[in-house]
C-alpha cells in the first residue's frame, strides 16, 4: 500500500509539473507570436522620421494614457499585420517619448492619424475602424484630400523649428520636475530660477544683435559729422549776406528814386518862378491869377511831398 501511495504520488507530481510546463510554454510561445504579428507596426522616433518620407504610410500619433488610443491598438495591430498584402507601411509615434515628432507634425488631438504617400502627407478624418483605414488606402480614397501645404509640411523649416520648440519645452519641464522633486526647490523658487536665465539669455542675444548689426551697418566717423555741420555753417552765413545785400540794394533803390523826384520838384518850380518873373511887366487879368494861385498850391502840396 504505501508503495503504490507514493508511486501514485510521484506520478501526480510529475503530471502536474508537466502541465505547468505546458502552459508555460504556450504562454511564452502565444506572446512571441503575437509579438511577431505587432512587429510589422515601425515605432517612428526623431532618430528614422525620415523613413516616412519614400513609399506609402499610415503613422498613428498615441499616448498611452488616452483612452482612445488604446481603443484603437488592436484594429492598429490588425492593420499592421496586413500592411504587406495591402502594399504599405504601418507605424506609430508615441507623443511623450517623442514630443519633437509631435510638434513637426503640429499634433493637437490624440490620437491623430496621417497618410504620407512620397513625402506629402494628408491628415486622416474619417472613422476609425478598420475596415474604413483599408478602404482608405485601398480605393485610394486619399486623393480626394488636399495634401499639408509646403509651409506646414514635416520637413520645412517652420516645422523643425516647431520642434526644436516643443523639444525645449519638455526640456524645460523636467529640468522643473527635477529642482522641485529631487533638490526640494519650492515651485516659486524654480520659476524664479527661470525668470533669471531668461533675463539672462535675453540680455546675450540684445547684446549679440547689437554686435551683428554694427558689424553689418558700421557708425559713421565723428570727423565727417563735424565738416557736415561746418559747410552747413557757411550756407546760412552766405545766407545771411545775400539778404543784407539785398537789403542794402533795395534802400539804395529808394533813395535814387526820391532823389529823382527831388529833382523833378524843383525843376517845375523854376519853370513857374521863370513865368512869374516874365508876366510881371504885365499885369495879368484877374482870372488868370486865380488859375495860377490854383496851380501853384498843388505844385506846392508835390514839392513837399518830394521833400
Amino acid at each position: 500500500m504505501c508503495s503504490c501511495s507514493s508511486s501514485n504520488m510521484a506520478g501526480l507530481k510529475h503530471s502536474r509539473s508537466s502541465c505547468w510546463i505546458c502552459a508555460v510554454f504556450l504562454m511564452l510561445a502565444a506572446r512571441v507570436v503575437a509579438q511577431t504579428d505587432a512587429s510589422n507596426v515601425q515605432t517612428v522616433a526623431d532618430a528614422n522620421w525620415t523613413l516616412i518620407l519614400h513609399g506609402e504610410w499610415m503613422i498613428k500619433f498615441y499616448a498611452p494614457w488616452c483612452p482612445a488610443c488604446q481603443h484603437l491598438q488592436t484594429d492598429w495591430e490588425s492593420l499592421g499585420r496586413q500592411s504587406e498584402s495591402l502594399g504599405i507601411s504601418v507605424g506609430k509615434v508615441d507623443v511623450t517619448q517623442q514630443p519633437g515628432l509631435s510638434g513637426r507634425f503640429l499634433v493637437t488631438t490624440l490620437p491623430t492619424i496621417f497618410h504620407a504617400k512620397d513625402g506629402n502627407f494628408r491628415k486622416y478624418v474619417s472613422s476609425r475602424t478598420i475596415e474604413d483605414i483599408q478602404a482608405y488606402v485601398v480605393q485610394k480614397k486619399w486623393e480626394m484630400v488636399e495634401p499639408v501645404p509646403g509651409w506646414r509640411s514635416p520637413s520645412s523649416l517652420l516645422m523643425s523649428g516647431m520642434a526644436n520648440l516643443f523639444r525645449l519645452s519638455v526640456w524645460i519641464r523636467q529640468i522643473h520636475t527635477y529642482l522641485t522633486n529631487t533638490l526640494g526647490i519650492p515651485s516659486w523658487g524654480s520659476y524664479v530660477i527661470f525668470a533669471i536665465i531668461t533675463l539672462f539669455m535675453g540680455l546675450m542675444l540684445g547684446l549679440m544683435l547689437v554686435l551683428i548689426a554694427d558689424c553689418i551697418w558700421p557708425s559713421r566717423p565723428k570727423r565727417r559729422e563735424k565738416t557736415v555741420v561746418i559747410v552747413k555753417e557757411e550756407v546760412s552765413e552766405e545766407e545771411v549776406e545775400d539778404i543784407l545785400t539785398e537789403e542794402k540794394h533795395a534802400s539804395d533803390l529808394d533813395n535814387e528814386s526820391e532823389r529823382v523826384s527831388g529833382d523833378e520838384s524843383t525843376e517845375e518850380e523854376g519853370a513857374m518862378s521863370d513865368g512869374a518873373t516874365a508876366g510881371s511887366d504885365q499885369p495879368p487879368p484877374e482870372g488868370a491869377a486865380e488859375s495860377s494861385v490854383r496851380k501853384r498850391k498843388p505844385l506846392e502840396k508835390n514839392t513837399t511831398d518830394g521833400t
